[in-house]
C-alpha cells in the first residue's frame, strides 16, 4: 500500500490525504524507541485529528507504525545506529507541524527547520536560539519527555498510554514464556548460558518456549535453546527480523516476556503482556516499563544510582547486567500474574488509522 513519491493520488481517499496539513514527527530510531514515543503519538493524533501525520523513521517500521493504529505515512530514513538522518525526502508542500522526537541538538532541529514548517516542536539548545521550547532533562524517562515537550506547547500527552491495539492474527505459540536473549549491544546482552538456564528451568517445569531473535541473531538464539533443551522450532526468526504482525501476535498472547533492556520489553508493555526486564548500563527509570504488577525489572546498581552508570553501547555485558542471577529471574518469571484476558488497555483500534502508506 506504497505510493511513490511523485506519483498521483490513486484515488479520492488519497486526494484527500494529500488535501491534508501534514504534521511530520522525527523519530528515526528502533522499535523500542516508536513504541515510547506512542503517547507522544496520541497526543498529536488527538490534538491535531485533521492533519495527515508523518512518521520519518526506518523503513523496517513500517509494520510496527501501522500497528500503533496512529500513523498515516512513513518517510523511510536511512541513518546508522543513533544518528540524525542527514535528509529527509520531503516533497511538496512545507509540513504544517513539525515534531523532534528524536533527540536534542541542532541536527535534528536543522533537519526539521529546513522543510520550512510553519511550526516546530523541539528542546529549547543554545545552538538553536531560534527554537523556543522547554529544557531538555537528563534523568527523565523516555515516555514522559516527549510527553512533557508537547505539554509545553499547550498538547495534553498522558505517558501512561502506553497500548497498541493487538495483532489481528494468531500466536504461532500461545500461552508460551517468550525468552529474547538478543540487544543492539554486548552491554544490554545478559549471557546467553544464563538465557538458556532459565529457558531450561522454565521447560522442564511445563511452560512452552519460545526463543525470539531478530535479523543476524539466529545463531545466539539456537545457542540458547540448544543449551535449554528445548524442542525443534522453539527458535522464531534469526535470518531476518520476524514480521512485526507475528512478532505481536505472539507477544501479545504471551504467558510473559523475559527480556533485556530492549525494543521487545516495550512491545510487551504497550500489549499488556507480563514480562521480566534485565537491566544493566541504564537505569530502568529512563527506559523501564511502567510501575505495574504484571512487570517486574531486576537491575543491581551497586552504589552507582546514576541514571547511566554504563556505556549503553559497549561490547561486553555490563557489571551490573551480570549482577542478575539465573535462580533471581526464575523466581520473578513465577511471581508474575497471569496475564489480563483483555490484554490490551486501548481500544481494539484507533478508528481509520490502520495502514501506513509509505512516503
Amino acid at each position: 500500500m506504497s505510493t511513490p513519491r511523485n506519483a498521483a493520488p490513486r484515488d479520492d481517499g488519497d486526494r484527500a490525504a494529500a488535501a491534508r496539513p501534514r504534521l511530520l514527527v522525527l523519530r528515526a530510531l528502533g522499535l523500542g524507541d516508536l513504541l515510547t514515543a506512542v503517547p507522544a503519538l496520541r497526543a498529536l493524533r488527538r490534538h491535531l485529528p485533521g492533519h495527515d501525520l508523518v512518521l520519518a523513521g526506518p523503513r523496517r517500521l513500517s509494520a510496527a507504525a501501522a500497528a500503533t493504529g496512529l500513523v498515516d505515512r512513513l518517510l523511510p530514513t536511512t541513518a546508522t545506529g543513533r544518528d540524525v538522518p542527514a535528509e529527509l525526502a520531503w516533497s511538496g508542500p512545507e509540513p504544517d507541524v513539525a515534531v523532534d522526537l528524536h533527540g536534542n541538538g541542532p541536527p535534528s532541529h536543522l533537519l526539521l527547520q529546513r522543510l520550512g514548517p510553519r511550526r516546530l516542536f523541539a528542546y529549547a539548545h543554545p545552538g538553536t536560539p531560534g527554537i523556543e521550547g522547554p529544557v531538555w532533562r537528563e534523568d527523565e524517562h523516555e515516555r514522559d519527555r516527549w510527553c512533557r515537550l508537547l505539554a509545553w506547547y499547550g498538547i495534553a500527552a498522558d505517558p501512561g498510554e502506553v497500548w497498541i491495539p493487538p495483532a489481528p492474527v494468531p500466536s504461532p505459540a500461545p500461552g508460551a514464556v517468550v525468552v529474547h536473549p538478543g540487544a543492539d549491544a554486548g552491554a544490554r546482552r545478559w549471557p546467553p548460558e544464563r538465557f538458556a538456564a532459565v529457558a531450561g528451568e522454565l521447560h522442564r517445569s511445563g511452560h512452552d518456549v519460545v526463543v525470539t531473535a531478530g535479523a543476524g541473531e539466529g545463531p545466539l538464539a539456537h545457542q540458547v535453546a540448544c543449551a535449554a533443551g528445548l524442542p525443534p522450532g522453539a527458535v522464531l526468526g534469526g535470518g531476518d527480523d520476524v514480521p512485526f504482525e507475528r512478532l505481536a501476535a505472539l507477544v501479545g498472547q504471551a504467558r510473559c516476556v523475559v527480556v533485556g533492556d530492549t525494543g521487545l520489553a516495550h512491545l510487551a508493555t504497550a500489549l499488556g503482556t507480563p514480562s521480566v526486564v534485565l537491566f544493566g548500563p541504564v537505569a530502568p527509570r529512563l527506559w523501564g516499563p511502567p510501575a505495574a504488577a504484571r512487570h517486574r525489572v531486576l537491575w543491581h546498581p551497586g552504589g552507582d544510582d546514576s541514571p547511566r552508570p554504563g556505556d549503553a553501547h559497549g561490547r561486553l555485558p555490563d557489571e551490573r547486567l551480570l549482577r542478575i542471577g539465573v535462580d533471581e529471574v526464575v523466581d520473578a518469571v513465577r511471581a508474575l500474574p497471569e496475564p489480563d484476558p483483555a490484554r490490551s488497555r486501548g481500544p481494539a483500534a484507533e478508528p481509520g488509522r490502520t495502514k501506513v502508506a509509505q512516503a
